[in-house]
């Protein structure tokens, strides 16, 4: 006999469809997680300071962003190599660059506020291959792209519709910016991210935004995301200086993001390699600021551990779980949004692996407080493979910290004095009126969980989590209806991509 109520999880499904739908971002109510005193924040500070004084940062090709820096008070040696004075990269954010600041939606039921006590949820971004149950592993397409695109605008856990969610590598390397970014135009109405590797690129996907929107408007509001790494350790390649000076120029918010792995990129001591992402940070939200004053930019974290017996990316470690927490302090205190990554783990497949590594990756950014979570949703092996999967495994758990960034709810509903004078000792709640009143509501239900009976569960055929997941994403996809495009905007987008596609001689990677 089953222990749900009648209909199951499919009516509970159907249920939970009619109740009202999730916010377009999370605003907290659960504080977030002090980790260092005030003595250990200084430290961290300081170091982060010497590193960029004595050691400095190289600039590799982009003598714009080297002059900027001069003007500064910067001193550049070797032709590339900015020392900064303590002090001011910190002066150069704090006086101009904004605390949160809002990224429009072509919808703007879905607009988004970064920064402050509120959280945005993204998928994951980069995989060169895509999985699933059915075909394995294999190079993304773009008819992948495609469908994680309807994923992500059909999830109602997932608040930003991400970049380049999947590679589709069967599109020319310098022309599949032009179809990724469509996508995000033509099948979803939340928020988007642009291209990044070059700035030409960066520019396509700005010009794309300014017919989806309007020019005026695009001058005025951030409408796009661009996720910039630096080539750690302590290096800013050329290119990615002007793709972030190429979004600051435009009032479109540059995602600046050190990559270290412990004992590759960075020392293997946690706190030095805190230091130096903060540091590395810190100079490419700078940069923005002196590229544009007031430019919207999100200090972005990603610090992991490495095995070092061989070598491979490792998540779910403690370590940059310290890490998360100690960089959410430094943020607040800086005055930016923070970026850190969500559901990581390095496992081959969406087993007991990734969701351990999943769950010690997404709970120390989220109780850091992070304002922009990118990897919410898809990712498996180290990044390399988006899995259909896990994708929805992942957004199912992204709705309980909806729950959870509310805290708790301390009105007269919440203590239920009523149902107490109604029930009185020794008697079940079950069918008091205050449980009717709330029992939709009332608990967080994870729709892939299965908490029926073996003898149910046996009887719907013994299916796994797994199982169960292939099933939804195939059942959304068939049900997926794509937003309300005007048809002139959309005229004008096609326009522009044919007339830059037909600009350059396909390149191949």
């Amino acid at each position: 006999m089953s222990r749900r109520g009648p209909g199951g999880r499919e009516a509970r499904i159907a249920r939970r469809a009619e109740r009202p739908q999730a916010p377009p971002f999370i605003t907290r109510c659960l504080p977030p997680y002090g980790l260092l005193s005030e003595e250990g924040l200084l430290a961290v500070e300081a170091h982060a300071d010497l590193l960029l004084h004595e050691i400095g940062m190289e600039i590799r090709g982009d003598e714009v962003a080297l002059e900027l820096w001069r003007k500064a008070g910067a001193r550049v040696e070797d032709d590339c190599r900015v020392h900064v004075p303590p002090g001011l990269a910190r002066a150069l954010i704090q006086s101009s660059a904004p605390r949160e600041f809002t990224q429009y939606a072509r919808n703007p039921a879905r607009n988004v506020r970064i920064g402050g006590m509120h959280t945005v949820f993204a998928p994951a971004y980069g995989s060169p291959f895509v999985s699933d149950l059915d075909q394995g592993r294999r190079y993304g397409t773009l008819e992948d792209f495609h469908n994680f695109v309807k994923l992500t605008y059909l999830a109602p856990w997932l608040h930003h519709s991400g970049g380049t969610v999947c590679e589709p590598v069967d599109v020319p390397v310098n022309k599949r910016h032009f179809d990724m970014v469509y996508a995000h135009m033509r099948y979803s109405d939340k928020p988007f991210m642009g291209s990044v590797t070059t700035a030409a690129r960066a520019t396509d996907s700005i010009e794309m935004c300014r017919r989806l929107f309007g020019a005026e408007f695009v001058s005025r509001n951030c409408v796009i995301l661009g996720n910039v790494n630096v080539n750690s350790p302590l290096v800013l390649d050329g290119e990615a200086s002007r793709v972030i000076r190429t979004y600051a120029a435009a009032n479109q918010a540059a995602v600046c993001v050190p990559f270290i792995l412990g004992g590759a990129m960075g020392p293997v001591t946690t706190a030095g390699a805190l230091a130096q992402c903060f540091a590395e940070a810190m100079f490419c939200v700078a940069l923005t600021q002196l590229e544009r004053p007031a430019a919207p930019a999100i200090l972005g974290n990603f610090l992991s551990s490495m095995s070092l017996r061989s070598g491979a990316p490792t998540f779910g470690t403690p370590e940059p779980a310290l890490a998360y927490l100690a960089i959410g302090q430094l943020t607040r205190r800086l005055g930016v949004p923070l970026r850190c990554g969500g559901n990581l783990c390095a496992s081959k497949t969406p087993d007991a692996q990734a969701a351990s590594e999943s769950a010690n990756s997404l709970w120390p950014a989220f109780l850091a407080g992070a304002n922009f979570i990118l990897h919410a949703a898809g990712w498996l092996e180290a990044g390399l493979s988006m899995s259909y999967e896990k994708f929805v495994m992942d957004v199912d758990q992204l709705g309980a910290f909806h729950t959870l960034a509310r805290g708790l709810t301390l009105d007269e509903n919440g203590f239920a004095l009523e149902a107490f004078r109604e029930i009185g000792p020794g008697k079940h709640h079950l069918g008091s009126s205050h449980t009717l009143a709330n029992y939709q509501t009332a608990f967080y239900d994870f729709d892939l969980a299965d908490n029926n009976s073996f003898e149910q569960w046996s009887a719907e055929g013994s299916r796994d989590q797994l199982a169960r997941a292939n099933a939804r994403w195939k059942r959304l996809l068939g049900e997926y209806q794509p937003p309300m495009l005007d048809s002139a905007v959309d005229e004008q987008l096609r326009e522009y991509i044919g007339r830059r596609k037909s600009e350059m001689p396909d390149e191949i990677a």
